[in-house]
């Protein structure tokens, strides 16, 4: 009987969410994503905006690049939105985007061909608000390119690079390495890399002091920007890394590539060739050196 009644009460409680999420969606979100889709139905052009974070933004490529074929697209960079949430020891603090990480990016987005105009937003008129995936009245744990396509009702095949960078001139053949406070997996270590030579890592220095003090051999690169980054990453051996900006970066380039997935968050899936994930040590260790191997 307590089953049953409890039952009841669990469903009820999902129902009543369900027209909660309705009644919000049909209120304020139905007429804004009729008018993108008349939007991208009738104009030539078109204006994006995007607050961040930065990973977010390079996930929203995928969708942009496809609509450039038949738009010129803008990409206008909302700067200091606040986070409703604190991420550990983010670069940007409580800010999706400040200025010192929209000077790192610009570069790399200018190199972006699809892209015609990027800038800061300062009250141009949009017409595709990308940041609407953080207020939607659905649940967004899904892969994190598709967040765009249920916004502008494109679908992309993302076994496909969506971006574009240069491979480095003097820097070629790592293994390179990121890996962030945020998102880990605490399931896995990386200690049986001890004695590899050929890791190479970008990101913050306290980052790199943690990870070293598995890793003794690993050392560490200050690219100038997202951009140079960017071309490391193109000329990587392989990527290992965990969601952050970097690993968005080596799935829209589509290098081999090994995330260190995160079973609380599991909104990155790679996708295309060469391309895995693992919650487990041996999982981890097998695909690090079957790619180490192949590579």
């Amino acid at each position: 009987m307590f089953k049953k009644i409890f039952y009841k009460l669990f469903k009820d409680k999902i129902y009543l969410k369900k027209l909660s999420q309705l009644d919000k969606f049909e209120k304020k979100y139905k007429k804004i994503i009729s008018d993108i889709h008349q939007s991208i139905l009738e104009k030539k052009e078109l204006n994006f905006l995007h607050s961040g974070h930065c990973g977010d933004l390079i996930y929203s490529f995928a969708v942009i690049k496809k609509l450039s074929i038949t738009h010129k697209c803008n990409l206008y960079v909302g700067l200091n939105k606040v986070v409703g949430n604190n991420y550990e020891k983010h670069p940007s603090g409580n800010i999706y985007i400040n200025k010192r990480m929209y000077d790192l990016l610009l570069p790399l987005m200018k190199k972006q061909k699809f892209l015609n105009i990027v800038k800061e937003h300062n009250n141009e008129i949009i017409d595709i608000n990308l940041d609407l995936f953080r207020e939607l009245p659905i649940n967004y744990i899904f892969n994190s390119p598709r967040w765009y396509f249920q916004i502008t009702g494109e679908q992309v095949d993302l076994s496909q690079p969506y971006m574009d960078a240069e491979e480095h001139k003097q820097i070629k053949n790592k293994i390179i390495v990121h890996r962030t406070f945020r998102f880990r997996n605490n399931f896995i270590n990386y200690k049986f890399l001890k004695n590899s030579k050929e890791l190479l890592f970008i990101g913050l220095e306290d980052e790199y002091k943690d990870l070293k003090l598995d890793v003794p051999s690993l050392q560490l690169y200050n690219p100038e920007d997202f951009y140079e980054v960017a071309q490391l990453i193109k000329s990587c051996k392989f990527f290992l890394g965990n969601m952050s900006l970097f690993y968005p970066m080596a799935e829209a380039l589509k290098v081999p590539r090994l995330l260190e997935a995160c079973p609380e968050f599991p909104v990155v899936q790679p996708v295309g060739v060469d391309a895995y994930d693992f919650y487990f040590q041996p999982h981890f260790e097998k695909w690090f050196n079957y790619l180490n191997t192949k590579f």
